[in-house]
């Protein structure tokens, strides 16, 4: 079974992004549990846990369905040991808040060397900040997110992704998500069918499918191989359809959360009714 939805908001409080999922006619949806810009935010009290958790029951989404993401100001492999403190411990928070709500998964983005410390130190420091967070909490699978690579950022190769994962002690509390988006602005062409096989080909040599908790579904406004994240409605971009009708027929990637975060919500009842279509 696939679960396709989007990126909602989460204003007014975490029930309201399981409400309007609901209203997408989404079976997946993602969410920010916490202000993504801002370090600090209020506990989640007992009365704002039973709302999202009554939300849930009531419109019939379980945690596998939901991808919550972590705040974009979390870098797990900073160079500086003050500022990665203070991811480290951002990152803590944001899993106990997953496990708060009953959600058992956390994507994010895996950190950048900022140019002050080579690849490998950096993607080894990310595997230690995991390996921290796992340790101080339970329940919730930490879900590394493939990025574009622009700037310093890490984790825009598959090599990358595996060496983090590598370093990682208890691998049944690890996984990734694939942005198609980000994949594309990476090197990974996805624009044909042989180029899906051969992507997804060398995801399952390189990581593992077994490692694969989510996907983002984004086009790309960003040309090939450009290192530049900049998504784009479903095929209004230079990937194109094909990619897209794939994953949607392939069952490879059933059980999972799809995921838009294409640039107008304002279609995404469209692009989910088209994505549910093509299986």
């Amino acid at each position: 079974m696939k679960f396709v939805g989007a990126h909602v908001s989460a204003a007014g409080g975490v029930d309201q992004a399981v409400v309007r999922a609901h209203q997408l006619e989404a079976t997946a949806f993602a969410l920010f549990t916490k202000n993504q810009r801002q370090w600090q935010a209020a506990p989640l009290s007992t009365a704002t846990i039973e709302l999202f958790r009554l939300a849930c029951e009531r419109y019939g989404y379980t945690a596998a369905q939901i991808l919550p993401h972590d705040s974009y100001l979390i870098n797990l492999g900073h160079p500086d040991a003050e500022a990665l403190a203070k991811s480290r411990a951002a990152f803590i928070d944001e899993m106990q808040r997953c496990r708060q709500l009953g959600l058992s998964l956390l994507n994010f983005h895996p950190g950048s060397h900022l140019r002050q410390i080579d690849e490998a130190t950096c993607l080894a420091r990310i595997a230690e900040s995991i390996n921290i967070a796992l340790d101080k909490t339970a329940g919730v699978t930490a879900v590394i997110e493939n990025t574009a690579g622009q700037g310093s950022n890490l984790g825009f190769r598959f090599e990358q992704l595996a060496a983090i994962i590598d370093g990682v002690e208890d691998k049944s509390r690890v996984g990734v998500c694939i942005d198609t988006c980000h994949a594309f602005a990476g090197g990974y062409d996805l624009r044909t069918e042989a180029d899906c096989d051969a992507t997804f080909g060398e995801l399952e040599r390189v990581v593992g499918l077994r490692y694969l908790r989510g996907m983002h579904l984004n086009d790309a406004k960003s040309e090939f191989n450009s290192r530049v994240d900049r998504h784009h409605s479903l095929g209004l971009g230079n990937i194109g359809k094909t990619v897209f009708r794939y994953i949607m027929r392939d069952a490879r990637f059933d059980g999972i959360p799809l995921i838009l975060e294409t640039v107008n919500p304002d279609i995404w009842p469209q692009e989910i009714a088209w994505l549910k279509a093509q299986q």
